[in-house]
């Protein structure tokens, strides 16, 4: 008696130190919000698109600077013949002068407008970015929840199974029912393993593309993801799109880049100026005989005759077909934006009837019905295909319900990228 005693007690400290271990290996339950702080600030494209607004944001101050002055040092009117004397001629002059380029007034600011629209394109489109990060993120995040969740009702539906084998073999046994029962049931669990195999691969390929998104190693394991509630959007299409014309950064992109072309058009108009050369010389001289040598300047300005018109025409014509071209980029961002916010609203509502429809009606009924089929089937009302059959039907209701609350939040996430802003509703 002492001994198995002593056996029960060290078989138990075992099965307790293997269920920590495990419970200490399996990683906490993953944070939705923590993941994508997590891409923000790793992810390496969002990090190229901020390198790229960078460079760009610093090309504001180059367009609006002066070209740098020259400084011309020479010697003038030196003789061959003997190159380095200054005392025998007095024309011989050593000569410093200074010269500055000078764009017609106003050319400058446009330049820098020009840039500086160019850069705030770009930074809207690391904000755009930001959102696509976000939404690719939520998107795997809650496809493993529909994953795990699979994975958890295959599992369920396997010890069903093997109940089903149990009483198909003992009614087998007892020459009330069939040897083709047995193995029908039999059949019926080795689909699930092949499903919960299937599942397995996904949930690694999964894991995979969320440590992509997070840049770190593809096998870095992943947490379960917690249950979670889902709640009505409380917001209308009307009102997401009027969201979406304030804080989509795409729109802001594309509107930055039409004053881009409204300033480049007004730059290219005043190419039709022309630009200006201002130099200034010293010139100095050593006395020579009955000369005295006086020091000489000499200042003067150029300018370019702005001849070529049609070279400037056509440069008008480029950054009017620019604001064009992005005048109706914007105007098809709109409409896209509009028929995006209109289907997902839909799905989404569909998603949540669903989801209340499998909580409250369906899985509840197909449980009852399973469990009617059992005992039917244990007192020979119910045939073997029928209790399968329910058992199926269940099986697909409990998938479909997850897959829906998934799905309900995916398209939550889409909603929130396709208009900009988080929903007040999630």
């Amino acid at each position: 008696m002492k001994i198995r005693i002593g056996l029960f007690v060290i078989s138990s400290a075992l099965l307790l130190h293997t269920s920590f271990a495990h419970s200490a290996d399996a990683p906490p339950p993953e944070n939705l919000a923590n993941l994508v702080a997590s891409a923000l600030a790793n992810n390496p494209e969002l990090k190229s698109s901020d390198a790229r607004w960078q460079m760009f944001r610093s090309r504001i101050a180059q367009s609006r600077s002066f070209d740098d002055p020259m400084l011309m040092l020479k010697i003038q009117n030196g003789l061959v013949s003997d190159p380095l004397n200054f005392h025998k001629d007095a024309m011989t002059q050593k000569v410093i002068g200074i010269s500055q380029q000078i764009p017609f007034w106003g050319k400058r600011d446009l330049k820098g407008k020009v840039a500086a629209q160019e850069a705030e394109s770009y930074k809207w489109q690391v904000e755009e970015r930001k959102l696509e990060l976000k939404r690719m993120v939520a998107e795997a995040y809650y496809q493993l929840y529909f994953t795990d969740k699979s994975r958890e009702i295959v599992a369920k539906n396997i010890k069903i199974l093997d109940d089903f084998v149990t009483i198909a073999e003992t009614k087998y046994s007892v020459g009330q029912g069939t040897q083709q029962d047995v193995f029908k049931a039999q059949v019926e669990r080795s689909k699930m393993l092949d499903m919960r195999i299937t599942l397995e691969q996904q949930r690694k390929s999964l894991q995979a593309s969320l440590n992509a998104l997070l840049f770190r190693p593809a096998d870095t394991p992943v947490g379960a993801i917690p249950d979670f509630d889902i709640t009505p959007l409380a917001l209308s299409p009307d009102d997401l799109r009027g969201r979406a014309r304030e804080n989509r950064p795409l729109l802001k992109s594309l509107n930055a880049l039409i004053e881009k072309g409204k300033a480049g058009q007004k730059l290219a108009e005043k190419e039709y100026y022309p630009d200006f050369n201002v130099a200034f010389e010293y010139m100095q001289r050593e006395r020579v005989g009955m000369d005295p040598g006086d020091d000489m300047y000499a200042m003067g300005v150029t300018f370019n005759l702005p001849l070529q018109r049609e070279r400037r025409q056509a440069m008008v014509a480029e950054s009017s077909s620019e604001t064009a071209m992005a005048n109706e980029e914007l105007n098809g961002l709109k409409n896209s934006i509009d028929a995006s916010i209109s289907d997902l609203v839909a799905q989404a509502e569909r998603r949540r009837k669903l989801v209340d429809l499998y909580k409250t009606g369906i899985i509840p009924q197909a449980e009852q019905s399973l469990e009617s089929a059992v005992i039917g089937y244990r007192v020979n009302k119910v045939d073997f295909l029928t209790l399968l059959d329910n058992r199926v039907t269940l099986f697909n209701y409990e998938r479909e319900l997850y897959d829906s609350l998934a799905d309900y939040q995916i398209k939550l996430a889409q909603l929130e990228a396709t208009v900009g802003t988080d929903l007040a509703a999630r």
